[in-house]
């Protein structure tokens, strides 16, 4: 049988440069790769995307990230299946499944719940419990591989942890992910991808950080998204070396420019060493970031509603067929059945 691979993104939004490049790209090259290899399933986890805000926008937003995939150039073959989380029921039911064999103790230790819990008098529960529907999503499919930047990588453990234990217990029934150093591997990259807050390069970016200047998104000019790189922040060390502690700012447009270009780090990494111009960097990245945004814009207001709707009932039957069956496998083990 076919391994898979499996990703999604959550679509509250439009995404920033950090999600295209750390999440969006790598995972159609990986598909434009491995698609006539492995199944690949690309999900909408619009279930996610409730957890900050629910509201009317949703079906506008989900179309919305088809096209982003489509205009990332995604290739599509009978192999690539394309689903919305919420039209598969087996997601949330596994999800009820896996809460019974999972810990207070572990979740808590999750550091996104406690990013995105820190300083509210009151998180609602889906911020604690979504690593749970996380890992359903990737059980009932038998993935091995889940591309995810390096922030998810405590998930894929906690997935593979809650895998091993209902397999303890109930017998040989869910595939265990490839650990978070195969997933890495796998992806073609030397670490965890995480695209840096341009003014506080000691954060990733993201679309919820109040400052402009601090993230780039899809839809930005791309004259104001060049100004952006301009004026990144970097340091006083006057060298241009990859060094994430002590060179964040540098690194980071170090790994924009390897991304973009769709080259490896370390070739960018040796064609700057020994410099020390950073507005000559700057410059270069700037450039790139401008070309990128120019053709990705213009792909994107190419794809319609139509279009992309017309993709989805095919994706959905698949994605069904399978979760289906996995769950009714997990219901009999547990004696549901």
């Amino acid at each position: 049988m076919k391994k898979t691979i499996l990703t999604g993104l959550r679509v509250n939004s439009e995404l920033t440069l950090g999600n295209y490049l750390g999440a969006l790209l790598p995972m159609v090259r990986l598909a434009n790769k491995y698609s006539e290899k492995y199944n690949v399933n690309i999900f909408i986890p619009d279930l996610h995307s409730i957890i900050s805000n629910i509201d009317g926008s949703l079906k506008e937003n989900t179309l919305r990230s088809i096209k982003y995939y489509l205009a990332a150039g995604l290739k599509l073959n009978e192999n690539v299946h394309l689903y919305r989380q919420s039209r598969v029921p087996a997601h949330a039911e596994l999800t009820w499944i896996l809460n019974c064999i999972a810990t207070m103790g572990e979740m808590g230790r999750m550091i996104q719940y406690k990013e995105k819990s820190e300083g509210k008098e009151s998180a609602n529960v889906g911020i604690f419990d979504y690593p749970v529907l996380m890992a359903a999503d990737i059980l009932l499919y038998d993935a091995s591989f889940v591309p995810v930047g390096e922030d998810q990588f405590q998930h894929i453990e906690l997935t593979r942890n809650l895998a091993e234990r209902f397999n303890h217990r109930f017998g040989d029934t869910f595939t265990i992910p490839e650990d978070t150093k195969t997933q890495v591997k796998f992806m073609g990259a030397d670490t965890g991808i995480r695209i840096r807050d341009l003014q506080n390069p000691e954060k990733k970016m993201s679309k919820s950080t109040p400052g402009e200047n601090s993230k780039i998104m899809l839809s930005d000019d791309p004259d104001r998204a060049a100004k952006k790189i301009m004026s990144a922040t970097t340091d006083s060390l006057e060298k241009i070396d990859f060094n994430l502690e002590t060179q964040p700012g540098i690194s980071n447009l170090l790994q924009i420019e390897a991304l973009v270009n769709d080259v490896p780090l370390g070739e960018v990494i040796r064609e700057w060493a020994g410099k020390t111009r950073y507005g000559d960097l700057k410059k270069q990245v700037s450039l790139s970031v401008s070309n990128l945004l120019i053709s990705f814009q213009k792909r994107l207001a190419e794809i319609s509603d139509d279009r992309v709707e017309n993709l989805l009932p095919e994706g959905e039957k698949y994605a069904n067929a399978v979760a289906n069956a996995k769950l009714a496998e997990v219901y009999e083990k547990v004696g549901l059945r």
